[in-house]
């Protein structure tokens, strides 16, 4: 996985103005209208990015050890003032405060990114785990927005090249439900190429191929494997380049249903 923070701040700057560049020609009924998430409209999509940058933002001099860290009851007030916001501002409003969350990375020193430190829900994050938290949740939302006005679209192909080394570490054992039948699949990817076993079981794991020990093989591109952690390779958005048995998928879908 990257290491280097400037390298995931600069695909997070990236994924900014992928976001601005597909927000700003929606209609007004185009905010209103579905995203690919059921429980939001593309305005309430954007309206969680621009929360979140809010709340990224609030926490970063507690991260930097410049300020005592914010209490998660202070997430809530942010929340409900984005929640009562109409659609169109949550939609301008959203890319100011992302704007500024991602300036604020920018322009922090290396002493600065070396010395972040932030607990998260049981995690320590550094300043790579820190953005790659934003990333992976800005990639895939930033995606949920455009697949809404083009059914063909993908998460940018420099996200998917840091974070697919997020699924076997973080994501699969994290969001992957144990099933009722264990299996073990070997999933290989290209764009980048991966090789990986993935152990269907309580807990859930994925770990580098080992040379052996599965009991069936899909292949698919790694934009497609990232989508799937997340609950987003549904039959309608699975590109032709998944090659895999339908019981197979059936199962990898039952296993990561989003969130």
């Amino acid at each position: 996985m990257e290491q280097d923070p400037r390298a995931w701040i600069a695909t997070l700057r990236n994924s900014h103005e992928r976001l601005a560049s597909v927000v700003k020609p929606l209609s007004p009924e185009q905010l209103r209208g579905q995203s690919y998430d059921t429980d939001w409209n593309v305005a309430q999509v954007l309206s969680h990015l621009g929360s979140g940058a809010e709340i990224a933002l609030m926490g970063l001099p507690g991260a930097l050890g410049q300020a005592e860290p914010v209490d998660r009851a202070a997430w809530q007030p942010v929340w409900d003032a984005w929640n009562a916001k109409s659609p169109d501002d949550q939609a301008a409003d959203a890319l100011v405060s992302d704007e500024q969350h991602v300036q604020a990375l920018e322009q922090l020193s290396d002493d600065d990114l070396a010395g972040i430190s932030l607990e998260f829900f049981g995690m320590n994050l550094d300043a790579v785990g820190l953005v790659r938290l934003r990333l992976g949740e800005h990639a895939m939302h930033t995606w949920d927005v455009a697949v809404s006005i083009d059914p063909a679209a993908t998460v940018a192909p420099d996200a998917v090249a840091l974070l697919i080394d997020n699924v076997p570490q973080f994501l699969a054992p994290r969001l992957g439900r144990a099933p009722d039948v264990p299996f073990r699949i070997r999933i290989r990817t290209t764009g980048p190429d991966r090789d990986y076993l993935l152990v269907g079981a309580d807990p859930v794991s994925m770990t580098d191929w080992p040379g052996n020990g599965a009991d069936s093989e899909v292949s698919m591109p790694s934009e497609a494997l990232l989508r799937l952690a997340y609950g987003r390779l549904d039959p309608a958005h699975t590109p032709a380049g998944v090659v895999a048995d339908p019981a197979d998928l059936d199962r990898l879908r039952r296993m990561f249903p989003g969130f």
